[in-house]
């Protein structure tokens, strides 16, 4: 049953998620790249940006509840010299963020946290453009900076869409990360798709105690890479 929850879960979250992707929201997308500027980050710090969707932005959340903020607050508990950029934008695709791709470049990093492709997905979007415009996104970090740090952050998708589809698109993820020999995190909603005590009351994203279950998703594979 809860298996079942998950899926309408992800369902309705890249059903919304999607209808945030709209050329009306241009101008919101170009303000929330214009918040991660390089000067955000001092000469002695180094930086991880993480690049995605409403998951990354802390859709419905305070931003300092945002799993990426999260992370900072370990990372400072720590007396750590990194700085964490949040370069989220809900309605993402990765064509949408192929096309933002070379402004939020501007900003110098040392990780990247490529967190996209559920919304493709939900549209039935062609995978192989989906793979491709992940791929081409981690071509132009490594082109920008060749000696930063890939993170990819592995989505799943409910089996509206068939089998085969489903399948294939899970199997994405592990096949650019083991081909670019980047990082992986095989599930960014893992322990928190299905539970409605961990996703706000739309019934569709994290709320901040499920927000706090991704940020550990995340810190046990990023800890060991700072």
């Amino acid at each position: 049953m809860k298996k079942i929850w998950f899926y309408i879960q992800l369902v309705l979250m890249f059903g919304i998620i999607a209808c945030g992707n709209k050329p009306e929201n241009k101008q919101t997308q170009q303000n929330a790249v214009q918040e991660v500027a390089p000067q955000s980050v001092t000469p002695t710090q180094k930086s991880i940006v993480f690049f995605g969707n409403s998951l990354t932005a802390g859709y419905g959340l305070e931003p300092a509840q945002a799993f990426p903020a999260l992370i900072q607050q370990k990372i400072d508990s720590l007396h750590l010299p990194w700085q964490v950029v949040n370069a989220g934008v809900s309605g993402e695709t990765t064509a949408g963020g192929l096309s933002r791709i070379d402004w939020i470049l501007r900003q110098p990093l040392d990780i990247f946290v490529l967190e996209l492709g559920g919304n493709d997905g939900l549209r039935g979007i062609s995978l192989t453009d989906t793979e491709k415009n992940l791929q081409v996104i981690i071509d132009r970090v490594k082109a920008k900076y060749p000696n930063a740090i890939i993170v990819l952050a592995g989505m799943q998708l409910p089996p509206n869409l068939g089998q085969s589809y489903t399948h294939t698109f899970e199997g994405i993820y592990p096949k650019l990360a083991a081909k670019n020999h980047i990082v992986l995190i095989p599930f960014l909603l893992a322990g928190v798709g299905g539970n409605p005590a961990l996703n706000q009351n739309d019934g569709i994203h994290p709320n901040a105690a499920g927000a706090k279950i991704v940020a550990v998703n995340v810190w046990k594979v990023l800890k060991n890479l700072l």
